[in-house]
């Protein structure tokens, strides 16, 4: 958000009364604030990339082909974590994943 615009002197409530905050009032026009939750969302978006390297070791011992370990570390860096968030809030609409899943498995099994 900067300082100054429309946003920063938005309700945090839709319909409620704008409430002044020091800090935007203070801030130069056009300076980007940032908010703890933001921070957060640094810390860990930051968080999942140590991990997507410390995990290189891990996939060499898996496999050595190249293109396996740079798409699954690519995909780790991407921040496959959000996807993860959406799938579990959309679970609901995968009822037949484990019957599909199943029959899968067993097609696989008898080969």
């Amino acid at each position: 958000m900067r300082a100054g615009s429309a946003a920063a002197k938005e309700a945090p409530v839709p319909g409620a009364a704008v409430e002044s905050d020091r800090v935007v009032e203070s801030a130069k026009a056009g300076a980007l604030l940032a908010t703890p939750l933001f921070l957060a969302l640094v810390m860990v978006e930051v968080t999942d990339l140590i991990f997507a390297v410390d995990s290189i070791p891990a996939i060499f011992a898996i496999t050595a082909d190249p293109f396996l370990v740079f798409t699954s570390n690519v995909f780790a860096i991407l921040g496959l974590r959000s996807l993860y968030f959406a799938l579990a809030g959309a679970i609901e609409s995968f009822r037949y994943l484990k019957v599909s899943l199943r029959s899968c498995w067993a097609s696989w099994a008898s080969r």
